[in-house]
């Protein structure tokens, strides 16, 4: 039997905290003017929108973990 491994563009995007929920970063975060690091390029308005991270939906956790291989 082979072994399982972890689809890597997931992994890259969702990680498991210590509890094991999934959490990924908001959507829009990894493009353009909101990920930018001086207030020219984003504004702080649309940085503060797009901070931090949030819970994966219920309804993609039972795809996201076969994803992850969990």
């Amino acid at each position: 039997m082979p072994k399982m491994k972890s689809h890597s563009g997931t992994s890259k995007r969702i990680k498991a905290t210590g509890s094991g929920k999934l959490v990924r970063l908001r959507a829009g975060r990894k493009a353009g003017a909101a990920f930018a690091s001086t207030p020219i390029r984003g504004s702080r308005k649309n940085r503060r929108r797009h901070a931090g991270t949030v819970d994966v939906a219920k309804s993609d956790l039972k795809r996201a973990k076969q994803l992850l291989g969990r």
